[in-house]
């Protein structure tokens, strides 16, 4: 089963906490403190494997994590790194942030590995925190948490000729008979629903992979159908090639069609009328007696510089000349690959949400002000308030930062108490 789309949770490990101890020997009455660091927590990586053609693996399991960083010891010994976590991807395959559509990686060209998500790095055992004036530090650094992002994995083919086309004009059989692909072909009113991918051999050992991008309709740019689904397997190629029913074997118009398919394209995204492009007038053989049908469309597009080919995808007449003409075009095309440029950082991202300053309000039921925010929530987990030495640094942290000067304005008297996620203090000046 063909699968383009994907929607996953992924995290990256936790650090592991700083270690409280102190060394211990017969002999030594009051030795110094020797809690060893936490380990970092493992990245997640993404690796891009050959054998992947699909996202198929991706709809049977959720969640993926990295491995904790383990706590650190005493004896100065350092807590064991987690480990990471590799997820294997088809080429091709674009890892955007899911709420907001962002592209975080691009397994593409050379991208063939990225870290996604780093680990979160391992707290300071108490070792580090002793000084002249506190010899035996009781507390140590707890280990900076990962990240956990859901994020949304879509495959775009990476292919050098595009064929595009309303359903039932012939791509599926075109690329049958100039390929080694093997899609289903019947009289279908519908389309195909999956991309087919084929490589065409020419003489001399060139060749080109052609992919058929499933069907289009009118208002897929805007989602009708399955429209987006469709368009992103034409933003990587380099050619695109537009099937026609030249025969009107439906009684379709297909200069009509070639300007509908280019507003759908157009739509979704401007750089694609960038391309080279052709016509294939397709199902020749079915023309009987007179018809200017062939000749319409080089009258409307010829002038514009676009070139028609008549052409019978079942009988196999044309197809030489087209070929030569697309692999000429791809000659000219530019040949880089497409590749996505990263807009979303997730590091930056989420500090930036935890970051996020806080609240402070009155509780009139309570009797009592609440301090929340992701800020304190965070500044509470990296400090041991029931040493001196710690709450003097979180009074620091609450003035330098506002808190105290907010809790004067409510009208903050001594004596009162503050709440800050469960934990309760009495208010001094």
């Amino acid at each position: 089963m063909f699968a383009d789309t994907a929607s996953v949770i992924i995290k990256s490990g936790n650090g592991g906490d700083g270690h409280v101890s102190f060394h211990r020997e017969k002999f030594v009455a009051n030795g110094g403190p020797d809690g060893g660091d936490g380990g970092d927590g493992g990245d997640v990586i993404f690796v891009v494997d050959e054998g992947l053609n699909t996202l198929y693996d991706f709809r049977h399991r959720r969640k993926y994590a990295a491995e904790n960083g383990e706590e650190g010891k005493k004896r100065n010994c350092h807590g064991k790194n987690g480990e990471d976590l590799i997820v294997k991807v088809p080429a091709g395959t674009v890892v955007k942030e899911l709420r907001s559509g962002r592209v975080i990686a691009d397994m593409s060209g050379d991208n063939k590995k990225q870290v996604i998500l780093k680990g979160g790095r391992g707290g300071l055992g108490n070792q580090h925190f002793a000084t002249a004036r506190m010899q035996a530090p009781k507390y140590a650094q707890p280990g900076k948490p990962g990240i956990e992002l859901e994020v949304k994995l879509e495959l775009k083919c990476i292919a050098d000729v595009g064929l595009v086309g309303f359903p039932n004009v012939g791509k599926s059989t075109f690329l049958s008979r100039v390929t080694n692909a093997k899609p289903k072909i019947a009289n279908y009113h519908f389309t195909t629903l999956n991309p087919n991918l084929g490589v065409v051999d020419l003489p001399g050992g060139g060749g080109f992979v052609i992919a058929d991008i499933p069907g289009l309709i009118e208002g897929a740019s805007e989602g009708v159908g399955l429209g987006h689904e469709f368009l992103r397997h034409i933003e990587r190629t380099r050619v695109i090639v537009h099937i026609v029913d030249a025969a009107s074997t439906e009684g379709r118009d297909p200069i009509e069609d070639i300007y509908a398919i280019n507003k759908e394209l157009e739509s979704y995204d401007p750089t694609l009328k960038e391309k080279p492009w052709l016509i294939a007038a397709n199902k020749i053989d079915a023309i009987y007696g007179e018809s200017d049908a062939i000749n319409k469309l080089k009258e409307e597009f010829e002038p514009q510089g676009i070139n028609v080919y008549p052409i019978s995808a079942v009988s196999g007449q044309g197809l030489n000349e087209l070929l030569g003409a697309i692999e000429k075009l791809l000659e000219e095309a530019p040949k880089d690959t497409y590749v996505f440029e990263q807009e979303y950082f997730p590091e930056v991202e989420v500090k930036a949400a935890e970051d996020e300053g806080f609240t402070v309000e009155y509780d009139e039921k309570e009797n009592m002000y609440v301090c929340e925010g992701p800020k304190i929530d965070k500044m509470l987990g990296y400090t041991n308030i029931d040493s001196e030495k710690g709450f003097l640094f979180f009074q620091k942290f609450l003035k330098e930062n506002g808190i105290i000067d907010k809790l004067a304005e409510l009208g903050i008297q001594e004596g009162d108490t503050i709440r800050m996620y469960g934990l309760e203090f009495e208010y001094y000046e």
